[in-house]
């Protein structure tokens, strides 16, 4: 009998492109328009959310999550550069970001520089899972870099931050907790199997208000959708 969904997990501590999606609110007695232009809905694409549930599961049960000196964060890659078992290992698992570290406003640099270009080869562990269909159509409609699934505790946040790329998402555990931010912008991605795309070269970060954990199958996408 295949484990539940999040079993595992329990353990461990639109339509078309969205560029031009906006929503009425009301702030002060005005209706204001608040964009999601930030937040690319990829069309004609969905994936079986309990496939990649059940072998999530199947995955933690031979790997854990790797976290590299970030709290409450962790990662598994799916893809290297060829034969090169370095290239998933300490700081090749974050790659360089810029922060606003404090109350100066100074921007700052963290981590080494990554060539994305190079991570072509999908790791073993995932050959016979349902993970290496989706790795594959992924890389025939996008020219991607590195490919990791990616663990966000509960009840914590990412840094205030920038990426050299955007990021495809693909969310496998959620809850309604949880947010992607993108200056200031916030949008729930939720796990259905669809497809997002998101302009990580803006400042931004994700927080998990939820008590669950929750898992993204996360892309560094090299050729934007964004103008």
């Amino acid at each position: 009998t295949p484990k539940p969904p999040y079993a595992l997990l329990r353990s461990l501590v639109g339509s078309e492109m969205c560029i031009r999606d906006r929503t009425s609110i009301k702030e002060s007695g005005k209706m204001t328009s608040l964009s999601f232009e930030d937040f690319y809905k990829v069309p004609e694409i969905k994936f079986d959310i309990n496939r990649l549930r059940n072998d999530l599961n199947l995955i933690l049960e031979k790997k854990k999550f790797n976290s590299p000196g970030v709290t409450h964060f962790g990662a598994i890659p799916l893809n290297q550069i060829p034969n090169n078992k370095d290239s998933i290992e300490g700081n090749n698992i974050r790659g360089r970001y810029w922060t606003i570290a404090d109350e100066t406003g100074k921007e700052v640099s963290r981590d080494i520089d990554i060539d994305e270009s190079k991570y072509t080869q999908l790791l073993p562990e995932f050959e016979k899972t349902y993970f290496k269909e989706v790795y594959e159509i992924l890389s025939k409609k996008f020219k991607l870099g590195r490919v990791r699934l990616l663990l966000k505790e509960p009840r914590s946040t990412l840094s205030w931050h920038k990426d050299p790329e955007c990021r495809l998402h693909i969310p496998i555990v959620t809850n309604a907790g949880c947010s992607m931010v993108i200056e200031n912008v916030a949008k729930h991605l939720p796990a259905d199997g669809h497809v997002w795309i998101t302009n990580n070269t803006k400042y931004h970060n994700f927080f998990n208000g939820g008590e669950q954990a929750r898992v993204h199958l996360v892309a560094c996408v090299l050729e934007s959708p964004f103008k």
